[in-house]
């Protein structure tokens, strides 16, 4: 989450060095949560393979949270936008934002457009459609094909997930919008734990995303 404001710092204060310091973070972030089967990012990952949550021989957490994974693609996005086209590490970059992007779309729920709150569990009635991530992964799509960084055939998943949100909106007594579905804040847990958290309406977890989701798609070209 310090990647975008690292790197606006870096280049304002015309600083190098943050640019090395936040795609090494990116880097190795991505190196230690992915998942190599799907693509897909874990919640967390501890050196030291300790935590109660931890995979005693990866050190990866056991699942893939929608929320933690839709921080990363937003904030590549984000970070592109001071990074240096020329600097050695952006291809790689590109290449991990690519890819983490597209590991979401076989996930994405084929009847609504949303992401489940934990990602691949697609087919337990346990699981539910959460607000925040969907809102995160689209406007990551959206910006990603608009900026180049992704072909614009992946722009017909972010309408597909702009519009399942907009469906989900309910609007209180006085007309005011309260979209809901949204987890709480949320730390690194089992299976059980991410399906008992409670969600909130107009949390800030999903009224930030779902402003900057609206923003970036007013700026798509309608696939």
């Amino acid at each position: 989450m310090c990647g975008p404001i690292g790197v606006k710092f870096g280049h304002t204060f015309q600083d190098p060095e943050y640019y090395d310091i936040i795609a090494h973070q990116a880097i190795l972030m991505y190196q230690y949560t992915k998942d190599d089967k799907t693509g897909l990012l874990y919640h967390g990952w501890d050196e030291t393979k300790k935590a109660l949550w931890a995979d005693p021989v990866t050190g990866k957490s056991p699942e893939f949270w929608g929320r933690s994974i839709g921080w990363f693609p937003v904030a590549l996005v984000e970070i592109f936008d001071d990074f240096p086209d020329n600097h050695e590490k952006k291809p790689e970059l590109v290449q991990i934002l690519q890819n983490t992007l597209k590991s979401l779309i076989p996930f994405q729920d084929e009847k609504t457009g949303l992401w489940y709150e934990v990602i691949d569990k697609t087919d337990d009635p346990q699981n539910w459609l959460e607000t925040s991530c969907t809102c995160l992964f689209v406007y990551a799509l959206a910006k990603a094909v608009r900026k180049g960084y992704l072909h614009k055939i992946y722009l017909k998943y972010a309408w597909k997930g702009f519009e399942g949100v907009i469906t989900r909106l309910k609007f209180d007594a006085n007309g005011g919008i309260m979209i809901d579905g949204v987890c709480i804040g949320t730390g690194i847990g089992d299976y059980k734990h991410y399906l008992n958290r409670p969600t909130s309406v107009n949390d800030l977890h999903g009224a930030g995303a779902f402003i900057m989701m609206c923003a970036e798609m007013n700026l798509s070209e309608k696939f």
